[in-house]
Formats: structure tokens, C-alpha cells, sequence
């Protein structure tokens, strides 16, 4: 029971850890935001709820000048005051944008931030177990090494949900009639827009995958699409 007992802790302190997190998220979200309401991707946003059978989809703008879009846990969905601000500057399409929203409303109908309760409690779980038995065998780097497999495995999980986001995006914005050439030329230029690029860490140590790689799979998805029969 004492052996085990470590490991029920560490799961029950990443349960706690990722609900307080959800609560701070929440509020610091509902202090800082408002609803957009750009008549251009309100258009848009429309042409997305119609295909879904949606009365709407409520975006909201979080005030931060990083360029980025989230799918809070509560289920709503936001694009920063950097992002718009790229939009309305010119740097960014209406279509670019409302692929960024389709992209944040996978995440919420695959479930993902659901699942990464699950996965982030599992992970602390799997670091102490780790922690302890590598430990045993090599004493003073065990923990660091337990600690550098388990960042590996949310990361290759963390891109994983990305990959499925971007497909069902792709899905929403060819079903929306907005295709998914805008999705593709937002990644293009994404890096530039994030001042991203030099100095990034291996793809399998980051949380999103690589530009290039998931340009790749959207046109690998496309061409799929293109070769189905029509009916």
C-alpha cells in the first residue's frame, strides 16, 4: 500500500493542479475578454454555425497581444487582441482567421480539453512511479530522466490533439465553403506572425507540431478528399 501510495498522490495533486488551473483560466478569461464583433468574421463565424447546425458560434477577443487561439475548458472559444490586431492590419484574411476559430472548436468537440485532465493526472502518476524505480538504479538523474520521459509523452499527446483539430477544421471549413486554402496560408506565414523560427527546440519536444508537418497532413487530406468519387 506504502509503495503505491507516492503515485495515488501524485494523480490526486495533478486532478487538483489542473482544476485550480481551469478556475484561474476561467477568471482571468472572463476579466479579460469581450465578444467579438467584427461584421467579417461574425460572417464568417455564421457561414461555420450553418454548417453545423449551430443558431451561432460565440468567439470572444482575450486581451493579449500574443498571436494565438484557445479553447478554454468551459468550451469557448478565443482568438487574442494580437491575432485580430494582425487581421485588422492586414496581415491575416477573414477566411486565415476563421480557420483559427474552426481549429479551436475541434479542439473543444474532440474533447481535448477533457482528456488532457485525464492525460495530465496519468503523467504525474507515471512520473513518480518512474521517478522512483529509475532511481533505485540510477540514483540522482532517475528523477530527471522520469521527468524527460513523461514531457516527451504530453508533448507527442499535445500534438497529436493539434494534428485532429486541424482535420476537423479542415472537415468544418470545406463543409462551410470556405475551404481549406486559408487554413494552409496561415500556416505558411504562421511563423513570421509569431516571430517563431530560429532557435526552436526538436519537434518532438514541442507541444504543436511543425508548420511544414501540419501543411503536409492538410494536403494529404485534401488530396484524399479530391480522389472520392463524387456522388
Amino acid at each position: 500500500m506504502f509503495k503505491v501510495l507516492p503515485i495515488l498522490l501524485a494523480v490526486l495533486y495533478g486532478f487538483v493542479m489542473y482544476r485550480f488551473s481551469v478556475w484561474r483560466t476561467g477568471r482571468e478569461l472572463d476579466e479579460k475578454s469581450t465578444e467579438l464583433a467584427d461584421p467579417r468574421l461574425v460572417a464568417m463565424s455564421k457561414q461555420m454555425a450553418k454548417a453545423l447546425d449551430l443558431p451561432r458560434i460565440k468567439v470572444h477577443i482575450y486581451e493579449i497581444e500574443p498571436v494565438n487561439g484557445l479553447a478554454a475548458p468551459d468550451g469557448r472559444i478565443f482568438i487574442t487582441r494580437g491575432f485580430y490586431n494582425k487581421f485588422r492590419a492586414g496581415e491575416v484574411s477573414a477566411e486565415e482567421l476563421a480557420s483559427v476559430i474552426a481549429h479551436e472548436l475541434g479542439h473543444v468537440a474532440l474533447g481535448h480539453s477533457r482528456r488532457r485532465m485525464i492525460d495530465f493526472s496519468g503523467q504525474n502518476a507515471m512520473r513518480a512511479a518512474l521517478g522512483m524505480i529509475l532511481s533505485r538504479f540510477i540514483p540522482g538523474v532517475g528523477v530527471w530522466i522520469a521527468n524527460m520521459l513523461t514531457s516527451m509523452l504530453a508533448a507527442k499527446l499535445s500534438r497529436a490533439d493539434e494534428y485532429e483539430a486541424d482535420a476537423y477544421a479542415a472537415a468544418l471549413l470545406t463543409k462551410a465553403g470556405i475551404g481549406i486554402a486559408p487554413q494552409i496560408s496561415l500556416f505558411e506565414k504562421l511563423d513570421a506572425l509569431t516571430n517563431a523560427g530560429g532557435g526552436r527546440p526538436p519537434a518532438w519536444l514541442m507541444s504543436h507540431p511543425r508548420t511544414e508537418d501540419r501543411v503536409k497532413a492538410l494536403t494529404t487530406l485534401q488530396s484524399k478528399w479530391d480522389a472520392k468519387p463524387k456522388v
